[in-house]
């Protein structure tokens, strides 16, 4: 996708140049004249016009493709809810083994079957094909997820370059591929990631009035993923039922679009769960109408998202937060001939952003993945505002030119004086982006690799003789990467008491209507369960992290030395002890100096022995 932009300037009006996109079919003509005086080549891929570089569709989609696959292969799982709520199920799924939560137990009802399947069935086709180890499996699931993001990504990035120009477009493109925000919410398994991909693709079916679209990814991003992303459809219903006054079409596609996507979810789970189960309105009635609600999990401050964006975002996360303000004073001192959008106002565009920011920051409970949906939306902000200051700054250029301070030589667009902004932000936010990026690898990678250690267990022919293999985890449950860790089903989770006072994930039964029980040990107050914990004397594994200090539920097992011995430790953060900066942001040469880290071992029975 090569887009020519407008070359005719008026630097008294500051006139935009803008993508050939961005013209109307009645200008059809004056836009192909343009292309044909720009250039008497076919367009390439990457195409120098005018000074204004920009990928077309293909380069981007390899950009993001690339950022993707790397997030797949060295992101952590930074939220257990990951873990429990959708790895562990998909293992059940697969391998007919995996842990449970009380979300899942026919009771509840509150996730859905159907979503899960959505990943389970490639990794179970790729499992009967070619029997790999369930490590791989997992790295394949994340790659799919890459790679549909990369989809929703590239179509939201031409759809952006459409509405508000490819300036914007390559700004915005920049700040997903680098963003730490984008490279862990990219690959996450979490309905909220999927909301994410439902609504990057709305927006994008919706700046190019392709409405009945828009409303189907918004449904699928709600019903099939998460039923409170349905509130950034909000501004496409706006703008259908208000400012286009299309209200057939609005109703028409929402049934449609409920019908085919609740239709088939309402089936799958309720052969699932073995009686009637709309998932989406469980977990809305939950949290919203009864239930124990979200807050038995912990509450944040109201700061808790402003300070979250900033570590996912850096600047661009504060530029796209200003954007409103920035917009307003663009409005009144860069005077504009013709609109910087196509079809819709900033104000309009953006508010999907500022409505779910509002609405979540006054909620108590708080959690990163809860930003995850409008991740696009901070990128598309962020580079509106960049575009604005380039503006302004060229404003200003331009009246001292008046006075006579500053030379400016005639017919200078504005993009040519303030490139070194541009330039400036783009590398700033780049650099705080991978610093951030290496800085979570670094500091919450070890228990990935520590549980990739117990694969070298069977393959090396270790504990033949045992036929149930338990590997133990305590105050550090939260940090378990899932069950496709374990190199067969022969290998057990279990649960040993801490000081943690929740209620964990049990076993599925290993029956074949094991998703149908009922089972007496779940609730949805999380209330500790402690039939859940398993005898630590019987533990042949044991994940821990020596945080050194202990309890009489949380001793320093690793110090334990008759009773374990250590197989491998890696460097954990130690956030206690650890600068707050220094932690967030990797900088060379100065963050060892004030963070700490403490040793997460993987310890092995001493007792071993007979086993083997």
């Amino acid at each position: 996708m090569i887009e020519v932009i407008n070359m005719v300037r008026n630097p008294p009006s500051l006139k935009l140049r803008q993508s050939a996109s961005q013209q109307s079919s009645k200008k059809e003509h004056k836009r192909e004249t343009h292309n044909k005086k720009a250039t008497n080549t076919r367009p390439k891929k990457v195409e120098d016009t005018g000074g204004l570089i920009y990928p077309g569709g293909d380069t981007a989609f390899k950009a993001l493709l690339s950022a993707r696959f790397c997030s797949a292969i060295w992101s952590h799982i930074s939220d257990c809810d990951e873990t429990y709520n959708y790895w562990e199920p998909t293992h059940y799924l697969v391998f007919g083994k995996g842990l449970q939560t009380w979300e899942y137990s026919p009771e509840f009802g509150l996730r859905s079957y159907t979503y899960l399947l959505v990943h389970a069935i490639p990794a179970f086709i790729y499992h009967k094909l070619l029997q790999p180890n369930p490590l791989l499996i997992f790295y394949f699931i994340r790659c799919l997820l890459g790679l549909l993001c990369s989809f929703a990504e590239v179509f939201f990035y031409k759809a952006v370059c459409r509405e508000f120009g490819v300036h914007v477009g390559r700004l915005c493109l920049a700040f997903q591929i680098f963003s730490a925000g984008m490279f862990i919410s990219s690959t996450a398994f979490l309905p909220s990631s999927w909301a994410m991909y439902g609504f990057a693709s709305a927006c994008a079916a919706w700046w190019q009035q392709k409405y009945a679209l828009a409303v189907f990814m918004t449904a699928l991003g709600s019903l099939l993923g998460w039923p409170f992303a349905a509130l950034l459809g909000i501004p496409i219903a706006i703008d259908m039922i208000i400012m286009k006054k299309l209200y057939q079409d609005f109703i028409q596609w929402s049934v449609i679009s409920a019908v085919v996507i609740l239709g088939p979810m309402v089936m799958i789970d309720t052969n699932y769960f073995g009686k009637l189960v709309i998932a989406p309105w469980n977990i809305v009635k939950y949290n919203i109408f009864g239930g124990g609600g979200p807050n038995l999990y912990g509450t944040e401050p109201f700061s808790f998202y402003i300070t979250n964006g900033f570590l996912n975002f850096n600047i661009v996360w504060i530029l796209a937060l200003l954007s409103p303000v920035l917009l307003i004073l663009s409005h009144f001192f860069v005077p504009a001939k013709s609109k910087s959008t196509l079809m819709l106002p900033h104000s309009v565009s953006l508010l999907p952003f500022f409505l779910w920011l509002g609405v979540f920051c006054f909620q108590p409970h708080k959690e990163e993945r809860f930003l995850f949906p409008v991740y696009p939306m901070v990128c598309l902000a962020g580079a509106v505002s960049v575009d604005v200051i380039q503006k302004l700054c060229f404003r200003i250029l331009f009246l001292l030119r008046s006075i006579k301070i500053f030379k400016i030589p005639r017919g200078t667009h504005y993009l040519e004086s303030t490139l070194v902004v541009m330039v400036g932000i783009i590398t700033l936010s780049s650099l705080l982006g991978i610093s951030r990026i290496f800085s979570l690898y670094r500091n919450y990678h070890a228990p990935f690799d520590l549980m990739m250690e117990l694969n070298h267990f069977p393959a090396e022919g270790k504990l033949v003789n045992t036929n149930s293999v338990n590997v133990c985890l305590g105050k550090d449950w939260h940090r378990y990467p899932s069950s496709f860790f374990l190199p067969n089903t022969k290998w057990n989770i279990r649960f040993i008491q801490s000081e943690f006072k929740g209620i964990l994930p049990a076993p599925y039964s290993e029956n074949e209507n094991g998703t149908t029980i009922i089972h007496k040990h779940f609730n949805d107050q999380n209330q500790e369960e402690t039939s859940l914990y398993f005898d630590v004397n019987k533990c042949h594994f044991l994940l821990d992290l020596d945080l050194e200090r202990e309890s009489d539920l949380e001793p320093r097992y690793s110090k334990k030395r008759d009773k374990w011995t250590v197989i491998k430790s890696l460097p954990f953060l130690n956030v206690e002890k650890s600068n707050p900066i220094f932690r967030a942001f990797y900088i060379p040469f100065l963050s060892d100096r004030y963070i700490h880290y403490s040793n997460f071992s993987l310890l092995q029975a001493t007792r071993i022995g007979k086993f083997m």
